[in-house]
């Protein structure tokens, strides 16, 4: 009976430590590692993984301070090598942008000039005639806007009186068709049974068909009309723009005459002073908020996939994905009960599916971080919730350029921890 007690305490024993040793990978030892049809007789560690670029892959993205932001131009495809600086995209808020950097321009041309004016002095009356003449060109140039601004309302309002007119002429004749066509119909269903002659079916139906010509021509007289009058409205205010344009600049150097015969007070320049700062300071502001318009490369590099495409409102994946393919690396999760026997130099064997020939590599950077297994294998009975360290593998150069389209591509990895280990066929 005791022998029987203790064969069963014994069994039982063996038992518990196999299912142990089958759901946890063994810390102290690492014999042997299978590659494929390679098996490497030697310390070693195996491990999943996947393929990224140099530096992991980077979305660019619009700035935080634009949400809702969208693609105005998309300068790149996928797959294009870009450079350092290079514009990626332009946002839509580009054109805003830029009046803003010009307004804010604009601004410090007129502070430099109000300064000037400060600075100098001049005889009082020599002041009063510059500053008659200053404010003659303005009402010029008030009167001038007026005038061109009645002209294009008056042409506007044209526009919108013949544009009415013509659309209730146009609802008019489709109601007209559409009685028109009814009674095509039904002289074509009495003609059909024999209650009328052809000739008055074909009379009735004509009129359908001229009704529905009279119909296009007023549409195309609608559509000319439009395009005539508009026209004339862009002429007008381009005409207006352009006179604006001359008397500002007349307006302008007025105002440098007035300042330059003006009387000097030293709280009036540092006032004039402190304004040509601060319009300084705004075009600053206004030139870095138009740069985040163009989404640039960080660094070199190839464009692996676009998110957002022109007319598009960006998310959260950003705009395009960004790596380095020149140079590929595989990151490891490597067990954390086996972390302890990789070190930085160490060569690696890296093998998938999804590549013809194995890839050779060289321990580039060790993880100082446990976390979760990201990368699950195809055993079904593997630990999904297992602690791992992420280990950076520089590859080869050679072997590089294969695998440059194959980001995330899963891959087998096995670390060789003894510098002499050589690899058995």
């Amino acid at each position: 009976m005791a022998l029987a007690i203790a064969g069963l305490l014994a069994f039982s024993v063996a038992l518990l430590y196999g299912l142990r040793a089958t759901r946890q990978p063994n810390p102290t030892t690492a014999p042997t590692a299978s590659l494929g049809q390679k098996t490497i007789a030697t310390n070693a560690v195996a491990a999943l993984g996947y393929i990224e670029p140099k530096g992991e892959v980077i979305k660019l993205s619009a700035p935080t301070m634009q949400e809702g932001a969208r693609v105005a131009q998309l300068l790149v495809n996928r797959g294009d090598k870009v450079k350092a600086g290079q514009v990626i995209a332009i946002l839509d808020s580009r054109d805003r942008l830029q009046a803003a950097l010009e307004q804010a321009k604009t601004n410090v041309r007129i502070s430099q000039a109000n300064l000037a004016k400060v600075k100098a002095g001049a005889k009082s009356g020599d002041i009063q005639a510059q500053d008659a003449r200053f404010l003659r060109t303005q009402a010029e140039l008030q009167g001038q806007i007026a005038a061109q601004r009645a002209t294009i309302s008056s042409l506007e309002g044209q526009l919108s009186g013949n544009k009415a007119a013509q659309e209730a002429n146009i609802a008019k004749i489709r109601a007209e068709l559409r009685d028109a066509d009814g009674n095509c119909d039904r002289y074509q269903k009495l003609f059909a049974e024999g209650g009328i002659a052809e000739q008055e079916r074909n009379r009735v139906c004509l009129q359908a068909e001229t009704t529905r010509s009279s119909l296009k021509a007023a549409e195309a007289d609608l559509r000319r009309i439009v395009s005539t009058l508009q026209e004339q409205i862009n002429e007008a205010k381009a005409t207006l723009n352009k006179t604006v344009a001359t008397l500002q600049k007349q307006i302008e150097e007025d105002q440098a005459m007035l300042s330059a015969v003006s009387e000097v007070r030293p709280v009036d320049v540092q006032v004039a002073q402190a304004e040509l700062l601060s319009a300084q300071a705004a075009v600053k502001r206004a030139q870095a908020d138009l740069d985040r318009a163009y989404v640039k490369a960080p660094s070199n590099g190839q464009i692996l996939k676009i998110h957002a495409w022109p007319g598009e409102i960006v998310g959260n994946d950003g705009i395009v994905d960004l790596g380095q393919t020149d140079q590929m690396y595989v990151t490891a999760e490597v067990y954390e009960t086996d972390i302890a026997r990789v070190r930085v130099g160490q060569t690696a064997t890296i093998e998938s599916d999804g590549i013809i020939g194995d890839l050779r590599g060289t321990v580039d950077e060790v993880g100082l971080q446990i976390g979760q297994k990201d990368v699950l294998g195809t055993d079904p009975v593997a630990d999904v919730d297992a602690r791992v360290v992420d280990v950076k593998i520089r590859i080869n150069p050679e072997d590089s350029l294969k695998i440059a389209n194959l980001t995330n591509l899963q891959v087998n990895v096995i670390i060789n921890t003894n510098d002499r280990a050589q690899i058995i066929k």
